[in-house]
């Protein structure tokens, strides 16, 4: 595909990117992101719409309800962007990070909202299961190449015994781990002496991203391959190959090895900028992948759209 030097990709965040608060403005603002709310929760059987805009905080950290959570945020925000007159470049490509995909899929007019929400809803409760609460870590190491990190990642494991992987290749110098929770700790143990800048475990419910996602893929394989899709109206650069993906053929299978494989964000961006993306917009809840971008392309523009304020700018 032959594209201009300054043509848009459309991203989308994944879970950490949620907070109590998100979509209220939006949805009081605009019918677009009212109507997206109010299909979630008729979808899904509960109020999603109240647990954004009021919490609980305890319960929208829960996997199960952040996963639905952050794709409906992320489509009521494109929605209300879609609909602004006059209309926003399309995108050449979309794509998202892990969760966010999802989200992508349904902005390329690969996957209805309604059963994006549903495969999100049992993809969070199957990797809540997948690894008993306390077994399993996941930690940020910052300041240490690709190689460094694998070699520590590498040398935890067969240290302490147990899985210890690369999980989500974020950015040069960031690059965050995943398995047993003895094999990380001894992982942040090996960082911080082999000069990290930062290795910091995360505050997560469960190592995704990881082999021992392993029972969430067998559980998810069957509803992603019965769910209804047609292939992408854009091309979707997937996590697992850094590649675009333009059939339902190949979505559905780069969805089922997304949960237990690595996230390769740098690789995605770095691949979109060299076939003439110039400019990100981050749509969906927080600024972390424009963040992100910064480090991995200082070239490309970034915007991030989550509130009114930001569409009306």
């Amino acid at each position: 595909m032959d594209l201009a030097t300054n043509s848009v990709a459309y991203v989308f965040p994944g879970q950490g990117s949620q907070r109590v608060g998100m979509g209220r403005a939006l949805a009081s603002a605009f019918p677009e992101a009212r109507a997206v709310f109010e299909e979630a929760d008729d979808t899904l059987g509960f109020s999603l719409s109240r647990l954004c805009f009021e919490g609980p905080e305890d319960e929208l950290q829960l996997t199960a309800n952040t996963q639905p959570a952050i794709v409906a945020m992320s489509v009521a925000v494109l929605r209300c962007y879609l609909a602004r007159d006059p209309g926003p470049e399309p995108p050449a490509f979309v794509a998202g990070h892990s969760l966010g995909e999802y989200s992508a899929l349904v902005a390329a007019g690969a996957l209805e909202l309604a059963d994006a929400l549903r495969l999100v809803r049992a993809r969070g409760q199957a990797m809540q299961q997948a690894v008993p609460v306390g077994e399993g870590a996941m930690a940020a190491i910052l300041g240490l190449s690709l190689e460094d990190t694998a070699a520590v990642a590498a040398e935890a494991a067969s240290d302490i015994g147990g899985v210890c992987q690369l999980a989500n290749l974020n950015a040069p110098g960031q690059i965050v781990i995943a398995g047993a929770a003895g094999a990380v700790g001894r992982a942040v143990e090996l960082a911080d002496e082999r000069g990290a800048r930062r290795a910091i475990p995360l505050p997560v419910s469960a190592p995704f991203h990881c082999a021992l996602m392993a029972p969430a893929r067998v559980a998810m394989e069957p509803l992603i391959r019965d769910v209804p899709m047609a292939d992408p109206e854009v091309p979707v650069v997937c996590n697992v190959d850094a590649a675009e993906v333009k059939t339902a053929a190949a979505a559905r299978d780069a969805l089922v090895r997304q949960i237990d494989g690595a996230v390769r964000w740098s690789e995605s961006v770095a691949l979109m900028s060299s076939r003439g993306v110039g400019r990100l917009v981050e749509i969906g809840p927080g600024k972390v992948l424009s963040g992100l971008a910064r480090r991995i392309e200082r070239g490309l523009k970034v915007q991030a759209v989550a509130e009114p304020e930001d569409l009306a700018a």
